[in-house]
């Protein structure tokens, strides 16, 4: 599956994320994900966008399994019949879709394995909305520098997620973009909360409106907090002013323009 996300990428080095609970760690073109057996879905991905070698490709892909980890602890199409959740994907899939053509389709078509997904309402998946654009929005902000992005994206896998078909249904995302800023490392940090879509057993699941899906620019540390992950140099990086935990801190976004960059 090639060699997965660079730690050197950037012009400042930045590990992948670590937990001290059990993970897989699985390679992919690009990219990586960090597999929380227990949850079945991801406790990390990260991935390396260059965004001056991005290319427009058709999609092509199919959602499979990951044959280097055991069905059981992937969450696989068994959880998606029949409702109204999509499967999600953490690393988009036109993020690793850059430089030579073919190894751009590799990349792209990788993103449809399993372990790459996590149920999301429907609205939030199939919608151009903020937490889609997030990406986009930073990366056309560090065109300014190096145009390279770092991003690590992943559910919050919580203890308060409702089962589902064996499984636990996150109720939110987070994500963190990383970039090589005039000064040094850059980052911000992201929060996508689905609580109001997501009901428990067997029930709701996906209900509108889509402002149910709340998006807000948090401080990297409370990320780091919530999520139980150390993000390396990630929190020190923080571009949003008061870096450290307190009441209001968090900024709520309605629009691209409301991020703080």
């Amino acid at each position: 599956m090639t060699d997965g996300y660079d730690a050197q990428f950037l012009a400042t080095p930045l590990p992948l994320p670590s937990l001290e609970r059990p993970t897989r760690l699985l390679p992919y073109p690009r990219f990586s994900v960090l597999l929380d057996p227990a949850r079945r879905l991801a406790a990390v991905t990260a991935v390396n966008i260059d965004g001056a070698r991005l290319r427009e490709l058709p999609r092509t892909g199919e959602w499979r399994l990951d044959p280097r980890a055991d069905a059981g602890e992937q969450t696989g199409p068994e959880v998606y019949a029949r409702n109204d959740l999509d499967r999600g994907h953490l690393v988009r899939r036109r993020d690793p879709g850059w430089g030579d053509t073919d190894e751009a389709r590799d990349a792209t078509e990788a993103t449809f394995f399993y372990p790459n997904a996590a149920p999301q309402a429907a609205g939030f998946n199939q919608s151009k909305e903020l937490w889609l654009g997030l990406e986009d929005h930073v990366l056309g902000y560090a065109e300014t520098t190096d145009q390279r992005l770092s991003v690590f994206t992943a559910p919050v896998l919580g203890a308060e997620d409702p089962a589902y078909r064996g499984i636990r249904i996150p109720l939110r995302f987070w994500k963190v973009a990383a970039w090589q800023g005039p000064t040094g490392l850059a980052a911000a940090g992201f929060l996508l909360d689905q609580s109001e879509l997501v009901d428990t057993p067997e029930g709701l699941l996906a209900a509108p409106p889509l402002g149910a899906f709340r998006t807000f620019q948090v401080p990297v540390a409370d990320l780091a907090g919530i999520i139980d992950i150390d993000l390396g140099p990630l929190p020190d990086a923080d571009v949003l002013p008061g870096r450290t935990a307190r009441s209001g801190s968090w900024l709520t976004l309605r629009d691209p323009s409301d991020i703080v960059l």
